[in-house]
């Protein structure tokens, strides 16, 4: 019998908090911080990678949706924490489009990888805040993060997706680098094995 459905949530842990998450987040650097938070819990927790995103109105700072990478926790490969921060908070707004109605923002705690590049540019929203690009997000984790294009952010901005750099950067990192130095899974497709450095 074939499968006809899958389904992700958000772990235990999350669910749990939820209550607890602030109701708004007024700077950038506030939402970084909880994402890199919510990062480093994520990982420690055994649910998948250090990722972790959230989306917020662009103006009032209001948290609409938070996602955590469960690639682990799911055994589906596309459970990274934009596509779980976007597919949540389109279930909560009842849109696939997150554009049409509100000025929302994705924040994630690095530039999206190939998968996440495009959910994040179909989903509508308006804004993209990273806390870094580059290597070493690869080079601390081991995570392929695949054939990105160079002017990944022009092409955002081509759509009219505005895009913030450089938040909270060095939280960021701190966080690739304990999980770099831990025995946690790296799991890239085809037994690529680890990119990290040794």
């Amino acid at each position: 019998m074939i499968a006809t459905t899958f389904t992700m949530s958000l772990p235990q842990w999350l669910v749990d908090e939820a209550p607890s998450l602030p109701t708004h987040l007024a700077t950038a650097e506030e939402q970084m911080e909880l994402v890199n938070s919510l990062a480093d819990r994520n990982w420690r927790e055994g649910n998948g990678g250090p990722f972790a995103a959230i989306v917020v109105d662009a103006a009032t700072g209001e948290l609409v949706s938070v996602g955590v990478n469960v690639v682990l926790a799911s055994g589906i490969s596309s459970g990274h924490a934009e596509v779980m921060a976007l597919g949540t908070a389109q279930a909560a707004l009842g849109s696939w489009d997150l554009g049409a109605d509100r000025d929302l923002a994705l924040v994630v705690n690095w530039r999206p990888c190939v998968q996440c590049y495009g959910a994040t540019m179909w989903s509508g929203v308006k804004h993209l805040v990273v806390a870094g690009d580059g290597p070493e997000l690869e080079r601390l984790t081991g995570f392929d993060e695949g054939p990105m294009v160079a002017d990944w952010a022009a092409q955002f901005e081509a759509r009219g997706i505005s895009v913030t750099q450089d938040v909270c950067r060095d939280g960021a990192l701190a966080v690739y680098a304990a999980y770099g130095a831990s025995d946690a899974t790296v799991y890239n497709a085809r037994g690529t094995g680890s990119l990290r450095e040794d």
